[in-house]
C-alpha cells in the first residue's frame, strides 16, 4: 500500500531501518512522524517524504535543491546557511522559527526569538539520508515549541551489521557567469562484530560565486565574490547484544563559509529587476558568513515486549560569526552628521572611512527525551514521554571602521557601537499520544503535550552612538498546553480519509528594556499559537500506478511575534493574528514500467486578520503574510530502462512555478511606493540524465535552464533610517543562474 506525498513516494525510502520487513509488503512507505514506525497511509496528518534515492538522482544537497518535492514549503533565503523555513505560509519574517529542524531523535536550532533561530534553519548535507521526512501542520504535541507551521526531519541511514558497504563520489558544475563549482564525498559501513557496527560520511563543496562587484557608487570591483564552501562528516556507532537493546551514538559537524554576506543582488525597488545588466553587488570592503553545525546524539532502545523505552540525550551548537558591509549605509552618514554630533560634544570626528559591521551568534543547547511507547496490538496504541531542554545564547555586535579599499582598522576612542545580548531558555514538558482502534476501518488519535518555560536576558552596550547600559536578570515564563485529535476512516488497506485539528506555539520571553524606557515599553512578549484544522485523503490503486494525497486546511494564528520598534527601542512584540485557507494536492503516477511521474500543487490564502503599527510594521488587515505564494506547482517526471546486462539508462525533469508573492514587510517601503515589494512569479526547469553500470553511475544535469533570476528574499529598503544599499538599491536574494553538471559515483 504504497502512498505517494510527493515524488519521493515514487521510488521512496521502501522500509525504515527500524522496521519490521517481515509484516509490510515491499511497496510500504514507513516513516517515524509520530515517534513509532508506521506506514505513511496510517499517519492521519500530511506528510511528504524524499527518499535518499531521489535526493541522489536530483543531486539536491541542500534545502533549495528539494523544494519541488514538497507542497507548501517555501525557502526565503539570501545566503546559504541563512535560511528561513515556511510551511503553509506560517511566517511573518520574525526571529523565531516556526519550523522545526530535527536530524533523527535530536532537535536542532534556537527555541527563542533572542538567539535569530528563523533565520538560521539547519540546512544538513543530504549525503547518506535515509529520507527527509516533512510534516505539515502544528507539531506541538509531540515535537513541541516552534513547530507552528510543521517539521522537516533528516532521517539518517543507520550502521549495518549486514556487509561492508561503500561509496565515493565527485563531480563538477559550471555556473551562467560564474565560476566553476566542485564536490566530492565517500561513504562507508563497516560491521565490527555481529552486533556492533560503524558508518560515516563526508562530503566537500566548493560552488563558485556568480554575483560581482562593478565599482558602482565607488565601490569594489570584484568578479564573483560569492564563493560556498560546504565541508562536514556524519559518523555513527550501533550496538545491538540482543534482539531488545539497542544502543546508537552519533556525530554531525557540518560547516558552510560564504563570501560576500549577504549574497543579495542590487534590485530596482519598484520592479525588483537586477540593475546595471546583471547579479551585482556593490562592495566596498570584503564580506563574508561563517556557520558552524555541532551536533551529537545517543539514542537507547529497549524492548519490554509490551512496550519500548527511548532515551534520547543530545547536544547540538550552531556557531555563526559573520561580517557585513555597512559602508552604503553608513559611511557617509559617520564622516558627517553623526561627526557633527559627537563634536558637539567635544568628541572627536570620525575620519572618512568604510563600515564593518561584525556579528557573533551563538547557540548551544542541551536536550533529554525519554519515552515509552507501546509496540502495538489489540485495542491501543500509546505513547507517555518527557522532554527537557537547556539552551544558552549569545548575540555580539560590533561596529568597526577601515581605511577605504583595504581592511586596516581606523582607530577611535571610543566604541561606535559594541552589544552584547547573552540568554538563556529552559524548558519541561510531558506529553502523551494514544490511537484508539475503534473498529478494523475507524481509528482515532488523540495527543496532548504540557509545557512550561523559563528564560533569562542580560545586555551589555557600550556605544558612542548609542549610548551605555547594562540590563541584567530580565525574565520570563510560560506554560501552554498543545493537543491533536485526529479521526480516521480506512478504505481497505489503500486509502484513508482522516480529519485533524491541532494546535502548536511558540515560546514568548523578555524584552531588553532599559530601566529609564517609558512604561508603556512591553517587558516581555507573549508566545504565538496555531489552531490547524485538516481534512484529507491518501490513497492508491492495487497495482500502484497511482497514488493521491489530497487536503484541505484553515489555520488560525493568534497573538503573532513581530520585530518592533517601541518608543525608540527595539524589542519583539505581538500582533494581532492571521488566517490561512489552502489546499495541497499531490498524485505520483506509474503507466509504465521505469516511467515516473509526479504532480504536487499547493493554494494558500495566508493575511493578517489585524491591522500591525503603521509606523513599525506597516501591514494591515487583508495584506499577505510575505513569501507566501497564492500558488505553487511542481511537475517532476523520470524514465529508466534497461540496456543489457546490469546497465541502465535514465533521464528526467522537473518544473516548479510560483506566483507572485508579497516581500518582506517593510514600512518605509510601504510609505514610498503604496505597497509591499511585489515579488514577480517565475518558473524554474532542471533536466537530468544518468547511466549505470552496475557499481558505477554516471550523471548530467542542468539546473534552472531558463536562467531565471527568481526572487527569493528581499532586505529591508534603509537601516539606521538610511538607505541599505548603493544608489538607493534593493538587496534581493535570487535562486542561482542556470547550472550544469556531471557526477560520477562508485559503489562496493
Amino acid at each position: 500500500m504504497a502512498h505517494a506525498a510527493t515524488q519521493a513516494a515514487a521510488e521512496a525510502q521502501r522500509t525504515a531501518p527500524d522496521a519490521d520487513a517481515e509484516t509490510m509488503s515491499s511497496t510500504d512507505i514507513v516513516v517515524t512522524a509520530q515517534k513509532r514506525s508506521q506506514t505513511l497511509i496510517d499517519v492521519p496528518q500530511s506528510v511528504s517524504v524524499i527518499s535518499g534515492d531521489l535526493l541522489e538522482q536530483q543531486h539536491a544537497t541542500s534545502f533549495a535543491d528539494y523544494l519541488k518535492n514538497v507542497p507548501n514549503l517555501q525557502l526565503v533565503q539570501g545566503t546559504p546557511g541563512q535560511g528561513r523555513l515556511v510551511l503553509r505560509g506560517v511566517n511573518t519574517g520574525g526571529v523565531a522559527s516556526t519550523v522545526a529542524v530535527y536530524v533523527d531523535e535530536t532537535p536542532f536550532g534556537s527555541s527563542t526569538a533572542l538567539a535569530n533561530g528563523a533565520e538560521l534553519a539547519g540546512d544538513f548535507d543530504t549525503l547518506d539520508i535515509a529520507r527527509i521526512e516533512v510534516l505539515k501542520g502544528p507539531q506541538g504535541t509531540l515535537y513541541g515549541a516552534s513547530s507552528l507551521g510543521g517539521l522537516l526531519k533528516f532521517v539518517t541511514n543507520e550502521p549495518t551489521t549486514d556487509q561492508i558497504e561503500g561509496k565515493v563520489l565527485g563531480g563538477v558544475e559550471f555556473t551562467d557567469g560564474g565560476k566553476a563549482s566542485y564536490r566530492g564525498a565517500a561513504m562507508i559501513n563497516l560491521p565490527i562484530t555481529d552486533t556492533l557496527a560503524f558508518r560515516a560520511s563526508g562530503s566537500y563543496r566548493k560552488q563558485g560565486g556568480y554575483i560581482d562587484s562593478i565599482g558602482t557608487a565607488a565601490s569594489r570591483v570584484d568578479d564573483d565574490f560569492n564563493d560556498l564552501r560546504n565541508y562536514g562528516g556524519r559518523a555513527s556507532l550501533l550496538w545491538k547484544p540482543d534482539s531488545r537493546l539497542s544502543v546508537r551514538l552519533s556525530a554531525v559537524l557540518q560547516n558552510l563559509n560564504v563570501d560576500g554576506a549577504p549574497s543579495v543582488v542590487e534590485a530596482d525597488p519598484r520592479t525588483l529587476k537586477p540593475l546595471y545588466g546583471g547579479l551585482t553587488l556593490s562592495e566596498y570592503l570584503p564580506s563574508f558568513s561563517d556557520v558552524k553545525y555541532r551536533l551529537y546524539n545517543g539514542t537507547i532502545d529497549y524492548d519490554f515486549g509490551f512496550a519500548t523505552l527511548t532515551s534520547a540525550t543530545s547536544y547540538g551548537e550552531q556557531l555563526q560569526s559573520l561580517r557585513s558591509d555597512y559602508t552604503a549605509n553608513l559611511s557617509a552618514a559617520l564622516a558627517g552628521p553623526y561627526s557633527d554630533l559627537l563634536e558637539s560634544f567635544g568628541l572627536p570626528r570620525i575620519p572618512q572611512n568604510n563600515a564593518a559591521f561584525d556579528q557573533a551568534t551563538e547557540s548551544r543547547k542541551w536536550t533529554q527525551e525519554l519515552r515509552l511507547a507501546s509496540n502495538g496490538g489489540g485495542f491501543l496504541d500509546w505513547l507517555v514521554g518527557g522532554y527537557y531542554t537547556h539552551e544558552k545564547a549569545l548575540i555580539s555586535q560590533q561596529l568597526n571602521l577601515v581605511e577605504p579599499g583595504t581592511l586596516t582598522p581606523i582607530p577611535y576612542p571610543l566604541e561606535l557601537v559594541q552589544y552584547d545580548l547573552r540568554s538563556r531558555y529552559e524548558e519541561f514538558a510531558g506529553f502523551a499520544n494514544a490511537t484508539l482502534h475503534l473498529s478494523p476501518w475507524f481509528d482515532v488519535d488523540i495527543g496532548g503535550r504540557y509545557s512550561h518555560n523559563r528564560q533569562r536576558a542580560d545586555q551589555v552596550t557600550d556605544s558612542v552612538l548609542l549610548g551605555s547600559s547594562n540590563i541584567g536578570d530580565l525574565r520570563s515564563s510560560d506554560n501552554v498546553f498543545t493537543y491533536s485529535v485526529a479521526p480516521k476512516v480506512k478504505f481497505g488497506d489503500r486509502a484513508s480519509l482522516y480529519a485533524r485539528v491541532a494546535k502548536g506555539y511558540r515560546p514568548g520571553g523578555p524584552n531588553v528594556v532599559p530601566a529609564g524606557a517609558p512604561g508603556s515599553t512591553p517587558t516581555t512578549y507573549d508566545p504565538d499559537t496555531v489552531t490547524s484544522y485538516e481534512l484529507g485523503f491518501k490513497g492508491e490503486t492495487a497495482d500502484g500506478t497511482f497514488g493521491l494525497d489530497a487536503s484541505i486546511y484553515h489555520i488560525d494564528w493568534n497573538n503573532i511575534q513581530l520585530a518592533a520598534v517601541v518608543n525608540g527601542f527595539g524589542i519583539n512584540a505581538n500582533g494581532r493574528g492571521a488566517n490561512i485557507d489552502g489546499a495541497e494536492i499531490a498524485a505520483t503516477m506509474r503507466p509504465t514500467a521505469g516511467f515516473v511521474t509526479s504532480v504536487n500543487f499547493a493554494l494558500n490564502d495566508a493575511k493578517l486578520s489585524g491591522d500591525t503599527d503603521p509606523l513599525v510594521v506597516g501591514a494591515v488587515k487583508g495584506d499577505r503574510l510575505p513569501f507566501t505564494p497564492k500558488y505553487s506547482i511542481s511537475v517532476n517526471a523520470d524514465y529508466q530502462w534497461a540496456l543489457g546486462g546490469d546497465a541502465t539508462a535514465s533521464i528526467g525533469g522537473s518544473i516548479r512555478s510560483l506566483s507572485g508573492q508579497s516581500g518582506n514587510y517593510d514600512p518605509v517601503y510601504r510609505a514610498l511606493y503604496g505597497h509591499f515589494a511585489r515579488v514577480p512569479a517565475y518558473e524554474v526547469i532542471d533536466l537530468r540524465a544518468g547511466l549505470s553500470f552496475g557499481r558505477y553511475a554516471v550523471n548530467a544535469y542542468v539546473d534552472n535552464l531558463t536562467n531565471v533570476a527568481g526572487i527569493t528574499a528581499t532586505q529591508a529598503l534603509t537601516a539606521n533610517g538610511l538607505f541599505r544599499n548603493a544608489n538607493g538599491a534593493l538587496g534581493t536574494g535570487v535562486i542561482r543562474p542556470r547550472t550544469a553538471g556531471v557526477s560520477i559515483a562508485v559503489g562496493f
